[in-house]
């Protein structure tokens, strides 16, 4: 029977291992969709970035309260998680919590921390479910968030919370178990999962094993499923955060990437010496129309986006009614992605389906109700540039459909002529002192 649970054990961990290692490629696969870009500037920095805001998770504390629930689901998240190890080993080798004779008093100070963790978890979770079901925090609310990321949310916590009730009865059968059998090392009183322990102790001793052993391959089963799950959630910022801070811009915000060939004509025009830009291996567009546009940073960030809403909350265009949505915006790149790479691998059109990002997922009358304050981009708890995105698809619409809005067109043609928005001429625009 032992033999038989470690070989089922090992099937489910390679399937497990498959089905990551798979989606990974995929995810992957479709960011180098976009172009590559070279990351500049003070690797120290980034790696400052990295630490502070997606392990330390700075940006959170904006917000005191939802940012102190998130830490004990993060730091739970972490620290949980070195138990899966003991579950790994026990399952390979047939085991029974394999550490415990090893550390001593040490594994019940350990597993005492577990517990309260677990505790934190399934109450913040709870209160994360009241807020976002009962009490409609309207970020949540918003259309964007209708059917699946708002199932996704929910998903997420319900199973969060089951897989921390599964750990505790497993931890309180087992206390009991520990007085009945030699098999079953003994960990000391835990606390936590002691409350439960009434509730097991009438019951016989091989209902206990069965409760018991539920409990763990509920557990072990419950966290490969919920990682396989993690890379086609929003949760995948969880991993996600951490390259994403690191390639993050470090300009200062509102700092507005120039193109090079642009920047050369402009130059050549007004007789400044221009930088030399080697000859592109084909053909270049203007801004963005699809993903493919994109530089990978930023599809990359589509990916990394934990859906919070907090830059669409920020966003002035936003809060005055106009349809921009800058998580829509990461949204609907991330969708894009997708929908893509599902066409590429099981041999279909690709790009080349008809659609782009620009007109079938975000349209014109969202990119031009950005006023580019960067409210969206200081919101971000990981630092996710969704300007960036706005600005490109701008470009083409500017640059490659003349497709700008009329009153646009004519500050365009002013900056021109005029070298200023207004029309007038710049010999005039002192005037205004005279008086």
């Amino acid at each position: 029977m032992a033999v038989l649970q470690q070989v089922i054990f090992l099937i489910a961990l390679i399937t497990a291992s498959y089905l990551i290692r798979k989606r990974v490629l995929r995810i992957r696969a479709n960011i180098q969709l976009g172009k590559k870009q070279e990351l500049t500037g003070d690797s120290s920095a980034r790696l400052q970035n990295m630490l502070l805001i997606a392990f330390g998770q700075k940006k959170m504390f904006k917000k005191l309260i939802p940012a102190t629930l998130h830490f004990f689901i993060y730091v739970g998240f972490l620290v949980i998680n070195l138990e899966v190890l003991e579950f790994v080993i026990d399952g390979l080798a047939g085991t029974h919590r394999i550490f415990a004779p090893h550390l001593g008093s040490f594994y019940n100070v350990l597993m005492n921390v577990f517990e309260f963790l677990a505790i934190a978890v399934l109450l913040a979770c709870v209160i994360f479910l009241i807020r976002r079901n009962i009490l409609k925090v309207p970020r949540f609310w918003s259309t964007e968030m209708k059917g699946w990321p708002r199932l996704d949310g929910n998903l997420i916590l319900t199973i969060e919370i089951v897989l921390m009730i599964a750990i505790l009865s497993m931890n309180a059968s087992d206390q009991v178990l520990q007085t009945r059998s030699d098999h079953y090392p003994t960990t000391g009183s835990l606390f936590f999962s002691s409350f439960l322990i009434p509730m097991f102790e009438g019951l016989n001793t091989s209902t206990l094993i069965i409760i018991e052993r539920f409990a763990w391959w509920f557990h072990i089963i419950g966290i490969l499923g919920f990682t396989v799950y993690v890379t086609y959630s929003k949760h995948l910022h969880i991993f996600m955060a951490f390259p994403n801070t690191y390639n993050a811009k470090l300009e200062v915000k509102g700092y507005i990437n120039n193109m090079p060939v642009v920047t050369n004509e402009v130059k050549s025009m007004l007789g400044l010496a221009a930088e030399t830009v080697a000859a592109p291996t084909e053909s270049g567009r203007f801004g963005a129309k699809d993903i493919n546009d994109l530089s990978r940073n930023n599809l990359m960030a589509a990916y990394s986006c934990t859906e919070c809403g907090r830059c669409t909350a920020e966003c002035p265009a936003n809060l005055t009614g106009k349809k921009l949505s800058p998580r829509k915006i990461m949204m609907d790149t991330r969708d894009r992605m997708e929908e893509v790479g599902k066409s590429l691998q099981t041999g279909g059109q690709g790009l080349n389906d008809g659609k782009t990002l620009l007109n079938d997922y975000i349209t014109k009358e969202e990119i031009n109700a950005c006023t580019s304050c960067n409210a969206c981009v200081e919101a971000c708890p990981i630092m996710i540039n969704p300007l960036e995105i706005i600005l490109e698809l701008r470009r083409y619409v500017a640059m490659e459909e003349s497709g700008s809005p009329a009153q646009w067109n004519s500050m365009f043609q002013n900056i021109e002529t005029s070298f200023a928005p207004w029309k007038f001429s710049p010999a005039d625009r002192f005037n205004w002192s005279k008086d």
